[in-house]
């Protein structure tokens, strides 16, 4: 079981509220070896064509973990000790390839709420910043180690401080990089922006109608539904 931020709020209670603070993230790990692991190898393209993300973690991976006759291959991500794992480590360039956003999507509902690594694709990586999911950094010898530590401990606790940049593990705490805009975006729960314009959808609104270029019914528009959602709120509050 994995738990996020100063209060251990589980990945599960992501919300459409204001962005949660994600301080660090806890929990057991998964080690996924090799370089140039692609979007394509972590969600294959025929499962792209879905109208939401629900139920998508059950094909993370599909074609590194089953046959074409779905049998298990031999995979991290099909061993029993490491089903539950919340933090993926990984090695170089994880998540190249096509910039679909269902490969972190994928990810995230498998169960994983942080990944460790030696490089992440900048577009792979900016796709987990949306989600809340921190992709930090470090050199080849410190992923190797936490790697091997993981296969010998599957119950073992991992933390990623994104704060303070560090990862403990056992009896170690490493040093690690967390990109400076993704650090101030977690640490100050700035990460969601659609989450940020729905809680002040009324500044939005108030942004709109200044401007020239937008119709007037749709500023109204707008309004009515603020006003709506916030009744409901009210009334669901009183009860």
């Amino acid at each position: 079981m994995s738990q996020r931020d100063a209060g251990g709020d589980a990945a599960e209670s992501r919300n459409d509220g204001p962005a949660e603070i994600v301080e660090h993230v806890s929990g057991t790990g998964v080690p996924v070896r090799g370089n140039d692991v692609d979007t394509d190898q972590i969600i294959p393209a025929r499962f792209l064509k879905v109208v939401t993300f629900d139920g998508l973690g059950q094909f993370a991976f599909f074609d590194q973990r089953f046959t074409d006759d779905d049998e298990e291959k031999d995979h991290p991500m099909n061993e029993a000790r490491f089903r539950d794992a919340s933090v993926m480590v990984t090695n170089k360039n994880f998540g190249c390839g096509s910039s679909r956003e269902h490969a972190p999507q994928a990810l995230m509902r498998w169960g994983i709420d942080a990944l460790v690594g030696e490089s992440f694709a900048e577009i792979f990586a900016g796709n987990c910043l949306a989600l809340g999911i921190p992709t930090v950094t470090a050199d080849e010898a410190t992923v190797e180690a936490l790697q091997d530590w993981v296969d010998d401990h599957p119950d073992g606790e991992i933390d990623v401080d994104v704060a303070a940049e560090t990862v403990t593990y056992g009896d170690a705490t490493v040093d690690v990089t967390v990109d400076d805009a993704q650090r101030k975006a977690l640490v100050e729960g700035v990460w969601d922006t659609t989450a940020l314009m729905a809680s002040n959808a009324s500044a939005v609104a108030d942004t709109a109608e200044s401007l020239p270029y937008v119709d007037d019914a749709v500023v109204a528009n707008a309004r009515e539904r603020i006003a709506s959602r916030d009744a409901t709120a009210n009334d669901g509050g009183d009860a």
